[in-house]
C-alpha cells in the first residue's frame, strides 16, 4: 500500500499535468479524462481518510501558483483610469 505522502505527490503531479495541459490548450475530451482522474484520486484520499479537505484545497492552490503564477496582483491607481 502506498503511503500518504506518495499518493499526495502523485495527485501534485497529476494536477500540474492537468493544469499544463490547460494552458497550452489541450482538447476538451482529454481534459475532462484529466480532471476526472484528479477528481477520483481526491475523493479516494477524503474518503480513506488519508488528507483533509483543507489538505488538498492547499495543494491545489500551491501548484496552480507554481503553473498560472499567483491568484491575484497589485494594480497601481493608472491602471484603473479609463
Amino acid at each position: 500500500m502506498r503511503s500518504k505522502t506518495e499518493r499526495m505527490a502523485g495527485l501534485r503531479r497529476m494536477l500540474h499535468d492537468l493544469l499544463i495541459a490547460r494552458e497550452s490548450g489541450e482538447s476538451a475530451p482529454r481534459l475532462a479524462r484529466a480532471q476526472w482522474h484528479v477528481d477520483g484520486t481526491m475523493r479516494a484520499l477524503l474518503d480513506s481518510g488519508q488528507a483533509t479537505r483543507q489538505e488538498l484545497l492547499e495543494l491545489v492552490a500551491a501548484e496552480r501558483a507554481r503553473v498560472s503564477g499567483p491568484a491575484t496582483a497589485e494594480i497601481g491607481a493608472a491602471s484603473l483610469v479609463a
